[in-house]
């Protein structure tokens, strides 16, 4: 429960707590369907090397906590974002601040 007895998804929220979850994120909004590898070099592009097997864990936690699907593509696994986990998040923040209506 967050504030006003409104239920959210505590597992969203600690997903995307850390930032190398947020960036993996943010690469697949990018592109979807990339690969461990894909990823892993992305996050060593963008100055987050890691091992894979520490790449594998964060791409797990997204998962778990729906924000990504994984599909199974001959002896690889593309990853897929799924957004839609962050409609509770995306409400809750607009009750916090909601939309500034432009003056005429």
């Amino acid at each position: 429960m967050v504030a006003y007895g409104v239920p959210m998804d505590e597992e969203v929220f600690r997903a995307i707590a850390d930032p190398v979850r947020r960036l993996l994120l943010e690469q697949l909004a990018l592109r979807n369907d990339q690969t461990l590898f894909e990823l892993c070099v992305r996050l060593t592009t963008a100055g987050r090397g890691m091992s894979r097997q520490a790449v594998s864990k964060h791409l797990a936690v997204l998962e778990d906590a729906g924000l990504l699907t994984t599909r199974a593509d001959g002896r690889t696994t593309l990853h897929h974002l799924d957004p839609s986990a962050l409609g509770g998040v995306r409400d809750w923040i607009d009750r916090l601040a909601p939309p500034i209506k432009e003056e005429r």
